[in-house]
């Protein structure tokens, strides 16, 4: 037979065989291979070609990992970190391809096989569209959190970067994120390192094929984020963005950050009237882990770990001294919150505002709420929906009061408004100064005012 015509068979037979890859993309891509002999029939092929075919045409090996995935039902257990024994540092072989999408089979669309979520100052489960739309995307979620190196030791000046205090309360918010996350079917990953090189491992690691994270505003932040993006554009992994951490949404103001006002006068002004957005739901359960890898989950680092003194922040009874006071945690936030909600919605029932008693009205008045906010353990939109919703009879009673009594100006409510507000400002000016694109410098001025 012409030579060919049996070449035209075998390049229709391949062209045949590609087809069918690309079809059926849910099956394992180590179980497929080309069996020429028995598609061909042998007196259709020369003698010399029928001993010179190859038996099959094998997948490289290093793709033969993808075999052991499956899309888990996300009320399905996550598998127990802590029963692996893989090393903290979990980097093995680098993957030479990158990580396919496999097809959901609700037939919605598209999944990604494993996703990353940076937390940052975002440690909580409520109002997190970050680990919701990873939640939502991926058919397996890996949490991770990172005590950056580069954030303790001494400043310039000779002062603790994070002072005892502070990381004795941020040790306890990540603790409790963990716990939270435990109680939903996952876990949290915890790490001691630059979070370029941790993330890249752990990518590496599950196959994961994106990043999510929260944005945020400081100079060193905004670094981390481009050092973060960087190694993982070289990997072919996503990194994907979202805010917040302020009371109105970045992308909800009316004007480019680059064009926001300098002074609060000029930016309240602008923002007059601005809906607030409303909270994202917390998850009741979260996708599991990713399979591959089997990272160990870590231990929440102690002050000694992180270079600082625990005597530093001991009292005389030999009890840590932060936690007479401030305990930290996305649970202790909520507590907190509620119980001040409560004394908003009591307080006008009083009638003298200078009293001992006086909790939340005059020079010491304060929600004291701010160290939770700054880490992340409750977002300013939960805080304000939940007082819009305790206070607002409240706020109604209180607007209809004579000349002689107090008006809406004078009710938690909208103070703490006024306050979120100051937040809002400071942390939208400093992301403006923090970028890239503004070389230029111009001071921000206030007149008065402090941030919650």
């Amino acid at each position: 037979m012409d030579s060919r015509i049996t070449n035209d068979s075998s390049e229709t037979v391949e062209e045949s065989q590609a087809e069918q890859v690309q079809n059926q993309n849910l099956l394992p891509l180590a179980s497929i291979s080309l069996s020429l002999s028995t598609l061909i029939p042998s007196h259709f092929l020369p003698p010399k070609q029928i001993a010179a075919a190859p038996t099959k045409v094998q997948i490289p090996s290093q793709i033969s990992s993808l075999s052991s995935l499956s899309l888990s039902s996300p009320l399905s257990p996550a598998k127990p970190l802590s029963k692996s024994t893989v090393s903290a540092n979990p980097l093995q072989n680098t993957l030479t391809l990158n990580p396919l999408r496999p097809s959901n089979p609700s037939g919605v669309g598209a999944l990604r096989r494993a996703a990353v979520v940076w937390f940052r100052n975002d440690l909580r489960i409520h109002d997190n569209e970050c680990l919701t739309a990873a939640n939502n995307d991926s058919v397996s979620v890996l949490p991770v959190y990172c005590f950056d190196p580069r954030d303790y030791g001494k400043s310039s000046s000779g002062f603790d970067k994070t002072g005892p205090y502070r990381a004795t309360f941020l040790a306890e918010s990540v603790a409790d994120l963990r716990k939270n996350l435990q109680a939903r079917g996952s876990d949290l990953v915890v790490r001691i390192g630059r979070p370029e090189s941790v993330l890249l491992e752990v990518v590496k690691a599950v196959g994961a094929d994106a990043v999510y994270v929260h944005r945020e505003v400081s100079h060193d932040e905004v670094r981390a984020e481009e050092k973060v993006e960087e190694v993982m554009k070289d990997e072919g992994v996503e990194v994907k963005y979202f805010w917040g951490s302020t009371l109105y949404h970045l992308d909800d103001l009316p004007f480019k950050l680059e064009e926001m006002p300098t002074n609060y006068g000029g930016f309240k002004e602008k923002v007059r009237g601005l809906d607030v957005r409303n909270t994202v739901q917390a998850l009741d359960w979260l996708k599991g882990l990713p399979k591959r890898g089997d990272v160990e989950p870590g231990e929440i680092p102690t002050l000694m770990d992180l270079g600082l003194n625990p005597n530093a922040a001991m009292g005389q009874n030999g009890k840590t001294a932060a936690n007479a006071y401030l305990l930290g945690g996305e649970t202790e936030a909520l507590l907190r919150l509620k119980t001040f909600a409560a004394e908003c919605h009591a307080k006008p029932k009083n009638k003298s505002k200078d009293g001992a008693n006086d909790s939340i009205y005059g020079a010491n008045f304060s929600c004291k709420i701010s160290p939770w906010l700054a880490m992340g353990c409750l977002s300013p939109r939960s805080m304000f929906e939940e007082l819009k919703k305790s206070a607002s009879s409240v706020i109604s009673a209180a607007s209809n009061k004579s000349n002689g009594g107090a008006g809406a100006a004078d009710t938690g409510m909208n103070w703490l408004l006024y306050e979120l507000l100051w937040r809002d400002f400071f942390r939208f000016i400093t992301r403006k100064y923090s970028s890239a694109k503004q070389p230029s410098y111009s001071p921000a001025t206030a007149c008065t005012g402090t941030a919650a």
